[in-house]
């Protein structure tokens, strides 16, 4: 039988009983929205984690630190790298030669230390972090009231929110409506803040803030000052959201420029631990962050580091388990969309062994006239693969339109609340043509028993049926 006259056959078989057919089709087109909103669902939610994640910093980002830290070196490192004792200082000289390997856009230090900040002459100890101009681009920087440093030098703060409610006295009390930024911010742009901190000397001499006074250290050979100083800081933004909030406890609630920070030479912790193994002229870092040209390259940036002797971390590790994580749920969401288009096949099977029932004689004189038992499987083929076809395009686009309804509903409800929109629906072209093919191959299989009965029909019984 050619396949025009196949097709024909089929469809109007089809258009004979229209209203169950229909509802055969209905069945697959549920079971297909259920898997296709399910898998969707799934989608758009990892592309939002990794959105965040690309929005945050890290996610091109390897985090550098010294072995002599003995802080993130798994096994390998241990068997493979140099003994703490024997690695390298992650100083000035080490960075400079990171921020040259191949693919590196830039390698900034880690600089974050406590100290005290005066406003209004009421004193505050927190946590400052030096940030670099590309921070700009940070998501917690989005909604941010006033706006980013004027330049990598310029004397200015950032203050993260919950500091501006600490300068205010408006710490809202447990269960109170939190202050907004731009109420936070209002009182606060513009105004000038003093910080106090230790700067450290490696031979008395001229320091360009302040001075209180100083006191000379000797450790290990290496003689160096420890001199109070003071920096007046003028406040231009207020962010609502964290930029360090992967940090855990250690993250900062002030940011600086990064290169008014270097300028300052703020006494570390790590110039306490490294004083003997560096020269006292050469900071040294407790991490670097190297940003990386290409995210696709931070596997070779971090292998290449490696080699230097440092241990190296990056986000991409991290995000190993979270790809583990959304691989077992769309296994889970793929197999409970599955059921209801289950469930529909039993339909499709009911409604070919119907038609069997109802076309013997028919397929008695199609027998009769010369065709094979090849040709009544096809013809029961096709139409059991329209319906699957016709099924899953509908079933796709209902996915689709609920999808949509649910992601305007929740991102209402988002605004309600105060929080920004997200697009976590995700409906692409693979999912669209996989879920087509799906519910072709289960329309298939379904009518796999019914053309396989129909085919052993025997002709002269089938011409007999009444």
């Amino acid at each position: 039988m050619k396949l025009p006259d196949l097709t024909e056959l089929a469809l109007r078989n089809l258009r004979e009983s229209l209203l169950r057919n229909s509802l055969t089709t209905v069945g697959i087109s549920v079971g297909v929205a259920s898997l296709v909103a399910m898998l969707s669902l799934g989608i758009g939610l990892q592309q939002m984690a990794s959105r965040r994640l690309v929005k945050s910093g890290l996610f091109d980002t390897v985090i550098v630190t010294s072995r002599r830290e003995m802080r993130g070196m798994g096994r390998e490192e241990e068997r493979n790298g140099p003994t703490p004792g024997e690695s390298r200082v992650l100083d000035e000289p080490a960075r400079q030669e990171i921020e040259k390997l191949p693919n590196v856009a830039e390698a900034y230090p880690d600089i974050r230390f406590a100290t005290e900040l005066r406003f209004e002459d009421k004193s505050h100890l927190t946590m400052i972090s030096a940030l670099p101009e590309s921070a700009k681009s940070n998501d917690a920087f989005e909604g941010m009231q006033g706006g980013f440093f004027s330049s990598d030098t310029a004397s200015e703060v950032i203050l993260q929110k919950s500091f501006a409610e600490e300068l205010l006295g408006k710490t809202p009390a447990l269960g109170a409506a939190e202050p907004s930024v731009a109420e936070l911010a209002q009182p606060l742009l513009g105004k000038e803040l003093v910080m106090r901190y230790a700067q450290r000397a490696s031979s008395p001499g001229p320091v360009t803030p302040a001075p209180s006074k100083s006191v000379d250290s000797d450790l290990a050979g290496a003689a160096y000052s420890v001199i109070s100083c003071e920096q007046k800081l003028k406040i231009v933004g207020v962010s609502d959201l964290d930029p360090e909030s992967m940090r855990g406890p250690t993250r900062a609630r002030v940011f600086l420029p990064l290169k008014l920070a270097e300028s300052l030479h703020v006494m570390l912790p790590t110039d306490l631990r490294e004083i003997a193994h560096a020269s006292s002229d050469q900071p040294v870092y407790s991490s670097i962050s190297v940003r990386v040209k290409n995210p696709a390259q931070i596997q070779t940036v971090e292998d290449a580091v490696k080699k230097m002797g440092f241990s190296a971390f990056s986000i991409l590790d991290a995000s190993r388990g979270l790809r583990q994580f959304f691989a077992v749920l769309y296994a889970f969401l793929g197999i409970f969309g599955s059921l209801a288009l289950m469930v529909a096949s039993i339909g499709i099977v009911n409604t070919l062994v119907m038609a069997i029932l109802e076309r013997r004689r028919e397929i008695g004189i199609m027998k009769a006239i010369g065709a094979s038992d090849g040709d009544v499987k096809k013809l029961f083929f096709a139409e059991a693969g329209a319906m699957g076809v016709l099924g899953g395009m509908v079933g796709v686009a209902l996915g689709w339109a609920i999808g949509q309804v649910i992601n305007v509903g929740t991102n209402v409800y988002l605004k309600r609340q105060s929080l920004p929109p997200e697009h976590f629906w995700a409906v692409p072209w693979w999912l669209v043509g996989g879920a087509i093919l799906f519910a072709l191959v289960v329309s298939l299989v379904s009518g796999l028993y019914p053309a396989g009965r129909a085919a052993r029909l025997d002709p002269v019984q089938a011409l007999r049926y009444e």
